[in-house]
């Protein structure tokens, strides 16, 4: 059963409901989220399966709208939790977990085998040796493309591989020749920039030294960074120039038009590709290259959640549903719902070859990242993709800016 709740101001409304399905015969779970129109019908068509399978159990979805659920979530973790509330992945999760308010379920993990099915997500999942929810649905990050820029730049195409990371700085200034730009990106809004700093980060200095750098372990003005910076720097030139200008929109009708070659975005921009007018013959995609060899390979995959909450009043039945969620089946179905990976590698996708392509990468990744905006505390993420998007115009600034995001670390990390 599904309760839609407008927002925080409404958390006493949900809590209502929920009190008075206690009354009912079956065994009720409570379980609140932010679902949009799709993925909440998603969600409803995996309860009423999890309830026909398990006909003594109610689960009792109080779906919030998102801008509401982010200051009700803390509100009602500490007041009157629900047996389930949706999160996040990585140093997201992390506050809740280190103020005890999500519950340790690593349990669920051991007897599911969901070390082995959900390994790509199992380290953005722990904390202090201990899961502490199930992942359910994420998106691949990558390196889209247009096939005929590379054909009008005379550059050959990249393998099923994709290309070297110097190869990929060489061709930038064959595609620079041509007058076409070899990235492109809208940093209007900041974020999109975030996703080529983050794979530079992972790539040069790997996953654990990257979420060392988003939880404030390391000063910006360390040599480690500096280095990231350097591989940043050989790319800086052959950005679209007034990306400063533009969405992230802007940014794909350039690549749509052959003006641009490249573009580092999330799947969800396949949709805008296509509607410009690509196809699968024209459009590429390929995972960010290998920069320091050896490095294990993580992937940007923002990733969405569900934990059990340390205050659950039937955690037993909330965790059976927890697993139900996880299971390859549920998530096979979930997913193609919405669109999206399924984080259990042992589902199936469909025939879209960007799905099937994602599937791949992220199953086969050592770990996953959250996203700079996800992984930094929001006073810390705003600072750094300001300071990306200043390199990217200002690159002989960057001890000004690394001294400047020295300083936001020290105040926001106490």
């Amino acid at each position: 059963m599904v309760h839609k709740v407008a927002g925080a101001f409404a958390l006493g409304a949900a809590l209502m409901l929920s009190t008075s399905a206690m009354a009912q015969d079956k065994r009720v779970v409570t379980y609140n989220a932010d679902y949009d129109p799709i993925p909440l019908a998603g969600m409803e068509a995996l309860i009423a399966d999890f309830e026909a399978a398990n006909p003594d159990i109610d689960i009792q979805l109080n779906n919030f709208d998102h801008e509401g659920y982010k200051t009700a979530i803390r509100n009602f973790l500490t007041t009157d939790p629900p047996d389930l509330a949706n999160w996040y992945a990585g140093n997201r999760m992390a506050p809740f977990v280190s103020a005890g308010l999500f519950m340790d379920v690593t349990d669920v993990w051991t007897e599911n085998g969901l070390d082995e099915a959900l390994s790509s997500a199992a380290a953005s999942m722990t904390q202090d040796g201990k899961k502490w929810g199930v992942p359910y649905t994420y998106y691949q990050w990558g390196i889209y493309y247009n096939r005929d820029a590379y054909r009008a730049a005379g550059v050959e195409l990249p393998g099923e591989a994709g290309v070297t990371w110097d190869q990929f700085v060489a061709n930038c200034e064959a595609f620079k020749t041509a007058g076409i730009d070899c990235i492109t990106t809208g940093s209007k809004a900041l974020w999109p920039v975030a996703g080529i700093f983050d794979y530079l980060s992972l790539r040069t200095n790997g996953y654990e030294w990257h979420m060392d750098l988003t939880a404030g372990k390391v000063a910006w003005t360390d040599d480690s960074v500096k280095k990231v910076f350097a591989e940043f720097a050989k790319i800086q030139p052959y950005v679209t120039a007034n990306h400063a200008a533009i969405d992230w929109q802007d940014a794909a009708a350039l690549m749509v038009q052959g003006k641009a070659a490249h573009y580092v975005m999330g799947n969800f921009a396949v949709g805008n590709f296509k509607e410009g007018g690509m196809t699968d013959e024209n459009l590429g995609y390929m995972i960010f290259p290998e920069i320091t060899p050896g490095l294990p390979r993580a992937e940007e995959a923002p990733t969405d959640t569900i934990h059990v909450t340390a205050g659950a009043k039937n955690p037993d039945d909330a965790k059976k549903f927890l697993a139900f969620v996880a299971s390859a089946d549920a998530q096979t179905k979930y997913n193609a719902a919405v669109n999206q990976l399924p984080t259990n590698k042992n589902s199936t996708v469909g025939e879209d070859p960007f799905i099937k392509a994602g599937f791949a990468s992220l199953s086969n990744a050592y770990a996953l990242a959250q996203f700079f905006d996800r992984d930094a505390p929001a006073e810390m993420a705003k600072a750094g993709m300001e300071g990306f998007q200043q390199f990217l115009i200002q690159p002989d600034q960057l001890d000004a800016i690394l001294e400047r995001l020295e300083q936001v670390r020290g105040q926001v990390y106490k």
